[in-house]
């Protein structure tokens, strides 16, 4: 079970080993004689939850594009769905013209702590997500970075903070287009555009 898991890890963070490098490959080769093959076919063809397609659709309706980058704001995540977040931006960095998806969400935590978490997934090989990423965020305030990544992939997590939590609904979508706005500002900058259009 666990060299599956692992094999699945490998595959997925290599985008199907293509952007895989040499300890990729040999770790690969060495669980192939314990992972179970029928386990993992089912791991890989997996299909999509009603809440992801949920998710996706609110992605397609937000998004907005510039220089072949995709970004999109989902609004607010239980803790439970964050992992849809990187999901979503392997789905729309499939799209004809686009090499590059970012997609972020307020995510509630326990004790509704919420932060800010995001991915990014791209298919140009000149584009660093590590140094996209560090350059567009920066660090926080005790010097270490709101995010990074490698090859093809990275993801950021910004706390909220004090502003964290709220009473009701209103409060909470206001809350969401403040920090929608800022995080679309930090990376539109980054990628050296002042416009951008909603498709």
């Amino acid at each position: 079970m666990v060299a599956t898991a692992l094999t699945h890890g490998i595959i997925t963070d290599t985008n199907g080993l293509a952007g895989a490098g040499t300890e990729d490959f040999h770790a690969a080769a060495f669980l192939s004689g314990f992972r179970d093959a029928d386990l993992l076919q089912q791991l890989m063809n997996q299909s999509r939850s009603k809440k992801t397609m949920e998710i996706i659709h609110r992605a397609l309706e937000n998004r907005v594009t510039a220089e072949s980058f995709s970004i999109a704001g989902i609004g607010r995540l239980r803790a439970e769905d964050r992992d849809v977040i990187p999901q979503v931006a392997d789905f729309l960095v499939s799209e004809e013209n686009i090499h590059t998806a970012i997609v972020f969400g307020i995510v509630t935590g326990n004790e509704r702590a919420e932060e800010i978490i995001g991915s990014l997934r791209t298919t140009k090989i000149a584009l660093d997500p590590d140094e996209f990423i560090k350059d567009a965020f920066g660090k926080d305030a005790a010097g270490s970075y709101y995010g990074g990544g490698k090859a093809s992939a990275g993801g950021f997590k910004i706390p909220i903070g004090f502003l964290s939590g709220g009473e009701g609904e209103a409060h909470g979508e206001k809350k969401w287009q403040v920090f929608d706005e800022q995080i679309k500002q930090k990376l539109f900058a980054k990628i050296g555009v002042k416009e951008h259009k909603t498709t």
